[in-house]
């Protein structure tokens, strides 16, 4: 599917693949407008789903990992969220990147202005890990409980 140019998300959107089995996926450049674009498409989603209750920390979440992406990696960011089956479930969110290298998590000093995010991602997430990319790259993925 293509982004729907009228729409000033879509100018900051590679490629969007929204199925009806509960899954969205897009594809952002290596822009410094990815991280904006990325948080708005995940809000929007997740009220879509009626996931509202999630939508903060999913942003927030997302935002680290797209920052990170930024940071290290050149080419093509993707951010993939599938929907839960039933109340009970969880939310999975994933970030890929071309980089194959993982990620590191480190403690940052309190004064460094970064370093935290994957901490941020480990501490308010229920799991989180990677995993290598379907042909090259890195994927950083988590989970959020949904609240009942």
């Amino acid at each position: 599917m293509k982004p729907d140019m009228g729409n000033p998300l879509a100018r900051e959107v590679i490629g969007v693949i929204d199925s009806e089995d509960g899954c969205a996926e897009w594809t952002f450049p290596a822009e410094a407008g990815a991280v904006r674009a990325a948080r708005a498409a995940v809000r929007g989603r997740l009220r879509d789903w009626g996931l509202d209750t999630l939508t903060d920390i999913t942003a927030l979440l997302v935002s680290e990992l797209v920052t990170n992406s930024l940071r290290h990696a050149t080419g093509p960011i993707g951010v993939r969220l599938v929907r839960p089956v039933d109340l009970g479930g969880v939310l999975l969110v994933e970030v890929s990147d071309p980089l194959p290298d993982p990620p590191l998590e480190r403690v940052a000093d309190p004064e460094d202005e970064s370093g935290r995010g994957l901490q941020l991602v480990a501490h308010s997430s229920r799991r989180w890990g990677t995993k290598p990319g379907r042909n090259t790259g890195k994927t950083v993925w988590f989970e959020l409980a949904v609240p009942q």
